[in-house]
């Protein structure tokens, strides 16, 4: 068992069946102890101090924490004020799992952001029901939160989605490395509507939403739904000619589709115009500034005729 714990805290999970708890206990028989009475309904990894469970919380994601009190060098009260203060760690939740037993310090520890408080020693029965229990529930906001992030229609990411991570992209990459955007807008689509019905048109968004998503070659880049028939792809640390390359990747990669376009003026099939930008963001300015330049460049793209790529 002490041989499993220390080496799921160096290693992230391989089973992807059961949620990962973390225990945090300066006494390595201790998470031993509740590692075992919590077998079968989670994969447990341990943490000997606060700092190693704040690293190991950041780099793997756990779906729960118990959290002993009293530890070396940073108690549990602490440890849980810090990961609650972490934008990369706020939403995991947290439980006190302790041999003080006193009011005043379940108290602290609610008020420090843990949403339980189970005094050792504990019923196994009632941790696993009780663990069992704050599982679910993550699981369920985490579906929920991940369902207000998506457009109905595609799948893809929605317009609120992308407007927070440009704006978080625009403030980890200020004064560093550049960041691209692309702005896609389906040609003549108003058109194709007009000619083939709404369903058609719904069907023609959501296989060029997956074309555009399966086209991008990293996991940090992004492809949202902006608005009826025009997609935004946010491009970390990228300059103008890797986002130019993706631009025209996406384009053939839609254009093999082939799907017809009775009325288009510019091809029998749809088409895309997109327009680009590239820049390091500027900590005194908005994002929005980048979201000009592409947009007018979408604009200057779809004024040359259609079906072409703009970037600048």
């Amino acid at each position: 068992m002490n041989h499993s714990l220390q080496r799921r805290s160096a290693e992230p999970a391989q089973n992807d069946t059961l949620p990962v708890v973390l225990i945090v206990d300066d006494q390595p028989i201790n998470i031993a102890f509740t590692g075992s009475a919590l077998e079968g309904i989670c994969l447990p990894v341990g943490a000997n101090d606060g700092e190693q469970a704040l690293q190991l919380a950041r780099q793997h994601q756990p779906d729960l924490i118990l959290l002993d009190i009293r530890m070396r060098t940073m108690d549990g009260f602490e440890t849980c004020r810090r990961l609650k203060s972490d934008p990369q760690t706020r939403s995991i939740p947290v439980i006190f799992l302790t041999a003080l037993k006193d009011e005043e310090n379940e108290e602290q520890g609610l008020r420090a952001g843990a949403i339980d408080y189970i005094s050792k020693p504990f019923s196994t029965p009632l941790l696993r029901a009780r663990v069992r229990n704050h599982l679910r529930l993550y699981r369920q906001q985490r579906q929920l939160e991940r369902l207000a992030q998506l457009d109905g229609l595609t799948g893809i990411a929605n317009r609120r989605t992308f407007d927070e991570l440009l704006q978080s992209c625009w403030a980890q990459q200020a004064g560093k490395q550049p960041l691209a955007l692309l702005m896609i807008d389906i040609d003549a689509f108003k058109r194709y509507n007009d000619s083939l019905g709404h369903q058609s048109g719904d069907d023609a968004i959501r296989r060029i939403a997956r074309c555009i998503e399966a086209s991008l070659q990293r996991h940090e880049d992004l492809v949202a739904r902006y608005g009826g028939e025009e997609f935004a792809c946010i491009l970390p640390n990228t300059d103008l000619n890797g986002a130019d390359h993706l631009a025209r990747t996406i384009q053939n990669a839609v254009a093999a589709l082939r799907i017809e376009h009775p009325d288009s003026p510019t091809s029998p099939f749809l088409t895309l115009s997109i327009g680009g930008a590239a820049v390091i963001p500027d900590p005194q300015e908005s994002p929005r500034l980048l979201l000009r330049k592409a947009d007018a460049n979408l604009y200057q793209a779809k004024q040359s005729g259609r079906s072409r790529t703009a970037l600048g």
